[in-house]
């Protein structure tokens, strides 16, 4: 995990990979509960009978906004902020979905430094791009550019 005292340091990363995350699991029970969370009860996530019959996958599949809602643990798991007093989402650039995430599947964050903008008097908005990697797969579950407004 690489630490970072303030934001003239965090920039000074821009454009370099500043870590690739631990492998997490996403289970049948994590796709049942963000269902809940959401609301999204379709099949292809939340029916393992029927997903193992009528999907092409044979299985159930996670909620593409499940994978994307990892985005911020994968970030945090590869970095740390010395003396921050608060961080803000503020947005995301760009997402993408190129491949599914198969229940059991295991993923993890590659996250790169893309872009860092001041924003007086200490602080610095970051677009941190992350690519979620499916294990023994070439293509990523998803590719999002994650936008943060950190303040020291």
């Amino acid at each position: 995990m690489q630490a970072f005292d303030g934001p003239e340091a965090l920039g000074a990363a821009l454009g370099q990979e500043i870590g690739v995350g631990e492998w997490i699991t996403v289970d049948q029970t994590m796709i049942d509960r963000f269902a809940e969370a959401t609301g999204d009860h379709q099949w292809i996530h939340v029916d393992p009978e029927r997903a193992a019959r009528d999907s092409p996958y044979g299985a159930t599949v996670a909620h593409g906004y499940l994978t994307l809602s990892l985005v911020p643990r994968f970030i945090a798991g590869v970095r740390r902020l010395e003396g921050l007093r608060l961080s803000l989402n503020y947005g995301l650039d760009r997402v993408r979905f190129p491949a599914p995430v198969i229940v059991g599947a295991r993923l993890r964050g590659r996250v790169r430094l893309a872009a860092a903008v001041p924003v007086p008097p200490r602080g610095l908005r970051v677009t941190y791009a992350v690519t979620i990697e499916i294990d023994g797969q070439e293509r990523p579950a998803c590719l999002a550019d994650a936008v943060v407004l950190h303040h020291w």
